[in-house]
This record gives structure tokens, sequence and C-alpha cells, in this order.
């Protein structure tokens, strides 16, 4: 491992950092004035989608050249959307390019709106005379799985005057999670805490966790936890009628397409069985102990009489406190990958020698990190590296994804090169599990073991048990939603304080306070997305520990799974990379092999 010296050099303005530091956008366009000029080429769009209304079911050749229409618009919106997101993301104090994002989403409207007549007008073309077009019509049968797909929601499907409807109130949609980040980005803030010695912290968005995860000062934590929920508490009831407002909105949108309820018409465009949500939900709790046996664990190695819930970030060894230089991190990215194969990690290295990724943080920059798909181009990685591990994880994480990104566009047309939600963190989450077990197998030191298996123990607790709870409470709380029950802030209250007793256990005395976790949480404003964070995980333990032990053939498989795109459905890739996803078995064996982990985690502390 590196030393302990940090090797990050402090930037205070974009200008300062050399160029191979910066990722290369002129893969999209040249230069900011051939974008502009592409937005004003495209504002026409909506009328041509409108005009092919007409005309693209009257034969196979018209509907054959209207799919290549939209395929062609498809990846020219996708490059637009791409270039003004990063070049508003480098400064997000640049009004001129959040304008932009704001002329984008009136134009994505606008599209979805003019473009509303194609799904009734396809479902109204009878079998018989769709497989006439497709025999005659060489090249349409490319087509055939993505119309099929679209046939498939016939039931959910409107008449075309009201999908024209259903579109222009698409807006409206999101108004609840608008309303959710001005609340708590812009109007909410927290009141300053003293810690033990009576020093003052400022208390913020970005510095709450942090304080969590890092203080080994208690009395902070709890003052941090306090000035946190104490203002949620206070604002409590407007927070309960915003995700109310977002509830009944999804509730709206199902009910007009004649669905049963929210999670079936989220699920159901995606191909995933409402089951599989369900199935996530039954095996964490058929295997709760071991989670009961953690959170124990820490509160004996703590030596607490009574566990709170602001002690449950705090680490229970010393952080080893590596530091990397962005080149040392990259190269262990490399050796940690290496099971991948030569040909994968060869093209991580282009990647980083072509500039896929804009490394370093400066003032304005949009804060944490992702990978955007750099349609026309190649993928884009947004980093703000300080050269910590958890940084080294975060480019591996994000890496895997644009490894996804790489095959499928590489090995797929353009209508299935964009994978389904389902399986958008099992790329990244191998790859953070192939650095663990690397790091694991190259350390006979007892101390870097055990922060490392308490690190992996985390991930466990995050991004399984604790994504699991929270779409328990979104499924539920929906739920409620949809029967006309209580939906007010103590309904949720009673319901999230009782969510947490379960999964957390009986080592937690109090769950005051917590209670009010829900009111911060974005995640609820996603539709149904944070389940995907827990059956990813499960995925990707499954899938590094398969790759690790059965070598070749396993990557093949894994291979042929991330350039597989949505050519199949997502239970089928990920079954086809050797993870049964339908029955819930991958996530019972993640779950064993946590409990094997706490179990040596106990033994080495």
């Amino acid at each position: 491992m590196a030393d302990t010296e940090n090797k990050v050099p402090p930037y205070s303005s974009r200008d300062e950092i050399p160029e191979q530091y910066t990722w290369n956008l002129t893969g999209l366009y040249k230069t900011d004035d051939d974008f502009k000029q592409a937005l004003k080429d495209v504002q026409s769009i909506p009328e041509a989608y409108a005009a092919w209304k007409d005309k693209a079911f009257t034969s196979g050749a018209n509907l054959l050249a209207y799919m290549k229409f939209d395929d062609e618009e498809t990846v020219e919106l996708s490059k637009l959307w791409n270039y003004s997101t990063c070049k508003a993301d480098q400064d997000t104090r640049n009004s001129q390019w959040q304008t932009v994002l704001t002329q984008m989403n009136d134009l994505e409207a606008k599209i979805e709106a003019a473009n509303a007549w194609f799904q009734p007008a396809l479902l109204a073309v009878s079998d018989e005379q769709l497989d006439t077009w497709y025999n005659e019509t060489e090249g349409l049968k490319l087509y055939k799985l993505a119309l099929d797909r679209m046939r498939a929601l016939k039931a959910h499907t409107l008449e075309p005057d009201e999908e024209q409807l259903l579109a222009q109130a698409d807006v409206l949609e999101s108004q609840p999670n608008t309303i959710f980040s001005m609340l708590n980005d812009a109007d909410l803030s927290f009141p300053d805490v003293k810690d033990s010695e009576g020093n003052t912290h400022h208390v913020t968005h970005g510095s709450f966790v942090p304080l969590l995860e890092k203080s080994p000062d208690r009395t902070l934590r709890e003052n941090a936890f306090h000035s946190v929920y104490g203002v949620y508490g206070s604002v409590k009831n407007t927070a309960a009628a915003v995700l109310t407002a977002q509830m009944q909105t999804l509730k709206f949108f199902a009910q007009a397409r004649h669905y049963s309820n929210s999670l079936e018409a989220s699920l159901t465009p995606t191909e995933v069985p409402v089951e599989v949500y369900d199935n996530l939900i039954d095996s964490v709790h058929n295997r709760i102990q071991p989670l009961h046996d953690y959170v124990e664990l820490r509160k004996r190695v703590m030596g607490v009489d009574h566990l709170h819930y602001w002690d449950i970030y705090t680490p229970l060894v010393p952080d080893i406190n590596r530091r990397y230089s962005y080149e040392e991190a990259c190269e262990l990215m490399y050796k940690a990958l290496t099971p991948l194969g030569e040909d994968y990690v060869n093209t991580v290295k282009h990647g980083v020698a072509s500039r896929w990724i804009d490394v370093f943080e400066t003032p304005g920059k949009h804060s944490g990190a992702y990978s955007a798909d750099g349609s026309g181009a190649n993928p884009l990685i947004l980093l703000n590296f300080q050269g910590t591990l958890e940084d080294v994880s975060t480019l591996c994480h994000e890496m895997g994804h644009s490894m996804q990104t790489w095959l499928s566009h590489k090995n797929q047309p353009v209508r299935y090169r964009n994978y389904a939600m389902f399986v958008a963190e099992v790329a990244s989450t191998t790859n953070e599990c192939l650095l663990t077990h690397y790091l694991l197998n190259q350390t006979d030191d007892k101390a870097e073991r055990t922060y490392l298996i308490n690190e992996f123990c985390e991930n466990f607790k995050s991004s399984l048990y604790r994504q699991t709870l929270f779409a328990e409470f979104e499924r539920d709380i929906n739920k409620a939603c949809a029967n006309n029950e209580g939906t007010g802030a103590e309904d949720m209250n009673r319901l999230y304080a009782k969510l947490n007793e379960f999964y957390y256990g009986p080592a937690f005395e109090d769950s005051s306070e917590i209670e009010l976790e829900w009111a911060r949480i974005p995640h609820f404003y996603y539709n149904y997305y944070v389940y995907v964070y827990a059956t990813s995980f499960a995925a990707a333990v499954a899938l590094s520990n398969r790759i690790l032990t059965e070598g070749k053939p396993a990557v093949d498989d894994y291979l042929n799974f991330l350039s597989g795109g949505c050519s199949k459905t997502p239970i089928e890739l990920l079954r086809g990379a050797g993870v049964d996803m339908a029955s819930g078995k991958a996530v019972d064996s993640a779950l064993e092999e946590f409990d094997k982990l706490v179990k040596e985690l106990n033994k080495l502390l």
C-alpha cells in the first residue's frame, strides 16, 4: 500500500489543473460553439417527430425509416445532454450552463409530447401485419425486440390524445423532488455544535455524515445528530406533505396506466418482476441476525452501555490512513482488475490515457462522482479525487460503470446498448469487490486486514441492509397512500422507527430522532430505485467470487453480461453471468458471506 503523505495538490481553479487530469469532451463537440450550433439544429426535432405520425405505420419501409430516425436523434440528444451536463458540473456556479440544462429539459418534454402518438399507433397494428413487414423489409427485424417490449405494455398504453396529455404532465411528476431539493438543499441549515472540548463545528449536509463517520468524539457526533434531526423535526409536517405529493403522483400515473400499484408501474417497464423486490426484503428479514451480531459487536468494541444511532457509522478500527497519488490509484486499480483479463485492463488503461476522467476537485465543481455514457464518443467519469483508499474504490466503481457502457456500446446497436436500471450498479460494485479481495490477499498485517474486513462489513450494512430498509419503507408507505391510510409525519415516524428497530436489533435502545431520517433521504423521490443498490450488491458479491474461483469461464460469462446492453431482460443477462436474481438465492448467498465476515471480524477484534 501507499504511504500516509497527502499526494493530491490543492487546486484553487480549474485552469491550474494539467490537461491530462481533465476529461476530454471533444469527442462530443470540438468547441462550445459547435455545441451551441447543434443545440440550435435540434430545436425542430419535436416537429420532425410529429411529422412521422401519419406515415410511420403505412409500410414496413416507413417503419424502418422512423426507427432509424429515432436512433439518430437519440444519439444526438444524448451527446447534447452529456456535453451540457459535464460543462455545468465543471463549475456549478456558471449560470450559463444551468440555463442550457433548463433548455434541454424543455426540449425533451416537447419531444415526448410530439412523439406520444407512437406507442398507441404501434399497438393498433396487428401481429400479422408486423410479421409481414418483418419478412418483407430487410433490417426491420433488428427492432422486433424493442417493438415487442412496447407491445407487451399494451394494457398500460392509452389512446393517443391521452398519451399526449400524460406526456405533458411529465413535468409535474418531477415537482415533488424539486420541492424537496429546495427545502432540503436551499432552505434548511443546521445549528453549529460543540465537541467535548468546547470547540465549535459547522454542521452542513456535506459535513454531517463525515462527522458521524470520522469523528472519534462521541459528544460531537451526538450534538451533530441532534442538530440535524432537530431541524428536520421542525419541518416534519412539510416534509411529509412533500413526500405524500410524490406518492400521490406515482399513484396517479399508476392508475392512469391501469397498474395495480405504483411498484408494479415502476418495475414492469424494466422487465423486473415485483417478486424480486419482495424476495429481497424477505431474504433480508430471514437473515437479519448477522446484522444484529455486527451491531452487538460494535457495542462491545466501543465499550458503551447504550448504543445510539450517532454511533453506527464511526469506525470500529483505526483508519489505516493510506494516501495515494492519482497514478498510484490507477496502478492499484489495474492490479485489482487483473482477474477480468488483459483486454479488460488494457481498455481501462486506454480510458485513463484518453482522458475519460475529470480527476480533481475545484471550487464549484459538482460533488461526488459519476460515470456518464458519452454517447457518440466514450464514457466520461467525474471524480473529486483526494487520495484516500475510499477514492481508489470510487475510481474502480466508476470505471466499472464506464466499462459496461463501453462494452455495451461497442457490441450492441443503438436501440439495445443502454443497460437497464436493475443492473446499473452491478459492474461498478463488482469492481469494488475485486479491489477488496485484492487488498485482502496482499496483506499479512492484522490491523490492515481487520480494517479491510470492517470496511467490507460496512458496505454490506449500507448497501444491502440499509438500502433494503429504505426499499421496505418506500414500498409500505406507498401502499398506505394507495389505501388512503395515514401518511402524515407521525405515521411515517412510526413506520420508520419500527423498521430501524427490526433491522438493527436490540443493541439500540432508543429510536427517537432516527425516526425522522426518512425526511432527509432524497432516494424516496427516485421511484423505487433504492432496491437496485441492494440487489446489485448481492449480484456483485456472487460475480466477484465466481470470477476469482472459476477463472476464464466466469470471466467470459461476465464480459458477455457487460456487453449485453438491454438485448435481453436484466434477469436473463445476470443469469447468463451465473447469478440468479429471480429466486433470491444470490441475496441469501451474499448474506451468508456477511455472516462469515462478521465472525472473522469478531475473532480479529
